[in-house]
Parts: C-alpha cells; sequence; structure tokens
C-alpha cells in the first residue's frame, strides 16, 4: 500500500516580522494576503487588527514569527485620532452612516476634564461594527445584517489619552497610550457623550505597538517595487526575537535547551546569578537564549522555569 503524500505547504520559508504602514480602505486580512502573494510567503499572520478606516503600524509576521505574535498583541500600543463633533455614526467611524447630529461643540477646558475619567482600567463598550461574537456570529456581521448587537460592556486599559490639538470647532485630535483591544471608536463615540454631544472617529493612525514603531514602517508599494529582495532585506525583515525586546533575557546552557526541548522543568537554584533583575519569580516571563538567539520562552514560577512556547 502507498502512504499517502504530505500536503506541502505554498510558499517559501521566511521567519522574521515586517512593519507594514497599512493603508486605509484594506482590511488587516488583506493586507496580510497583499504580503504573502508579493513575498511568496509560506506563512503569514498579523500582530494586532486595524480597522479598515485605519492606517498606520500593523506588524506582519513570517514564519516562526507567527508563534510570538500574542506577545506583540499583548504590548502598549499608540494611536493618534481625529475626532469629529457633532455626528453620531453606525460604525462610530467615518464609514457609517450618521445616526444623529448635535449642535454642541465642547470647549478645549470641557474636554481636558473629562480625559482623566477614561484613563487607568475602564468599561467600554465594543463599536456595533468589531469582532466580538455575539451567540457565536460576528458582532460586525449582525450590524450589517440591519441587527443591532446588544454588546456587555468590558474591561478596557488606557495608560494615556491627551487632546494634542484642536483644528477647528469641529475636530480634536488625540493621542491615545492603551493595551489589548481598547477601540478607539469607543473612546471616540464616549468621550463625545460626556461632553453633551455626539461625535465619531474621523480618521486613526497607528503609531507603535509593542516594540514596532511607525519609523520602522514600510509600505506596500514598496515592497512590491523590491520584491525580489524584500525577504533577504534585514532593513525590512527584522528577527523573530525583534517581537520580545521588553522580555528579560535568561542565558541558557546547551544541557538546559536540550532538557527544555524536552519539556522539562529547571530548578531556579541552577540559575542563580543569571536570572536578570526585570524578571518577575512569581510567574514572570523570560525569554531563554542560546548563542545569541531566542530559542523558548519560558515562565518562573514555584520555583521552576518551564516551558511556555518553543521557539
Amino acid at each position: 500500500m502507498v502512504e499517502p503524500r504530505q500536503r506541502q505547504k505554498r510558499g517559501h520559508r521566511i521567519d522574521g516580522w515586517i512593519i507594514l504602514d497599512k493603508p486605509g480602505k484594506i482590511t488587516s486580512a488583506h493586507a496580510v494576503a497583499r504580503i504573502k502573494h508579493i513575498l511568496g510567503a509560506a506563512k503569514v499572520g498579523h500582530g494586532g487588527t486595524l480597522d479598515p478606516l485605519a492606517t498606520g503600524v500593523l506588524p506582519i509576521a513570517l514564519g516562526a514569527a507567527t508563534k510570538t505574535v500574542p506577545y506583540v498583541m499583548g504590548g502598549a500600543k499608540l494611536y493618534r485620532f481625529t475626532l469629529r463633533f457633532g455626528e453620531a455614526r453606525d460604525s462610530d467611524d467615518a464609514d457609517g452612516v450618521v445616526t444623529e447630529t448635535s449642535d454642541i461643540r465642547p470647549e478645549n477646558s470641557a474636554i481636558q476634564a473629562a480625559l482623566p475619567a477614561f484613563c487607568g482600567t475602564i468599561l467600554q463598550v465594543p463599536p456595533a461594527f468589531s469582532a466580538v461574537k455575539v451567540n457565536g456570529e460576528r458582532a460586525y456581521d449582525l450590524a450589517r445584517g440591519g441587527q443591532a448587537p446588544v454588546l456587555a460592556a468590558r474591561p478596557a486599559h488606557v495608560d494615556r489619552f491627551d487632546l494634542i490639538a484642536r483644528p477647528d470647532a469641529d475636530h480634536a485630535v488625540f493621542e491615545v497610550v492603551s493595551g489589548k483591544g481598547v477601540y478607539m471608536r469607543s473612546l471616540a463615540r464616549d468621550l463625545a457623550r460626556t461632553l453633551g454631544t455626539v461625535g465619531h472617529v474621523a480618521s486613526l493612525r497607528r503609531l507603535a505597538v509593542g516594540p514596532f514603531r511607525e519609523s520602522d514602517a514600510v509600505t506596500l508599494d514598496k515592497l512590491n517595487e523590491i520584491r525580489h529582495e524584500a525577504a533577504t532585506n534585514p532593513d525590512l525583515v527584522r528577527p523573530v526575537e525583534t517581537a520580545l525586546a521588553d522580555i528579560p533575557a535568561l542565558a541558557l546552557t546547551a544541557r538546559e535547551v536540550a532538557d527544555l526541548r524536552r519539556g522539562m522543568a529547571l530548578s531556579l537554584v541552577d540559575f542563580l546569578g543569571r536570572i536578570p533583575p526585570q524578571a518577575n519569580p512569581d510567574s514572570g516571563l523570560v525569554k531563554a537564549m542560546a548563542g545569541g538567539c531566542c530559542i523558548a520562552l519560558g515562565r518562573l514560577q514555584d520555583g521552576m522555569l518551564r516551558t511556555e512556547r518553543l521557539l
């Protein structure tokens, strides 16, 4: 009996990160598909969805980098958005249909006074047009079908929310530093309501995700222009470890690497003098390093080092 052949993955094996400057009017999934086509890469993912209207930093994971996506998505994010006062829209951004209007335009002093209430851990209701699931269906599918999804408020953490410009009475520009799962559209909607008016996001740009910055980003047009050399260009495809820059490093011996790869837990007694001072010994995360490469992510807990993710 002839054994069936294993299906080969199409595309080239490329490991690392590309920091894309996502253009507006396309989804994050579309951006991933474009890069996969341009590079001919076998495995591609992204670290943190951007709305179609939004532009800016979209980290693209290639090959082994897809294993580190959760650690990028959990990092701090920096956004800049423009709030348009006077119009509520069903999507809470400029792509939606106007549902309500108001003649009230808040003063800068009122805006500044309202911002502290939106910092720290807050409860936030996601936009109706979002990927949140309601009884197994995506909220945006329900909204597009004419059903208004009822979404529960969920905890969200905002580190910073600053008014940085006021071009005119109708518009205000903000910068926000936040954690995972914070919707800028909800912040804009709720801030406008707090100020006694209505509003929506007129434009949105993400400036940073974890260690990745706007200055690192490349456009789709540029990638397409240099497609034949992009995969081997170190200024474009950054090492897998780049995503883990904020995680303390722990140096391992060859024997310890072998034990970790066999799934063994290692006693922290053996690492005395090597544990980085920034590492939290109570459930803290470290990157296990050998030969200058990150070979695994490990968790320090109960006096042991346990493998969380082999790279």
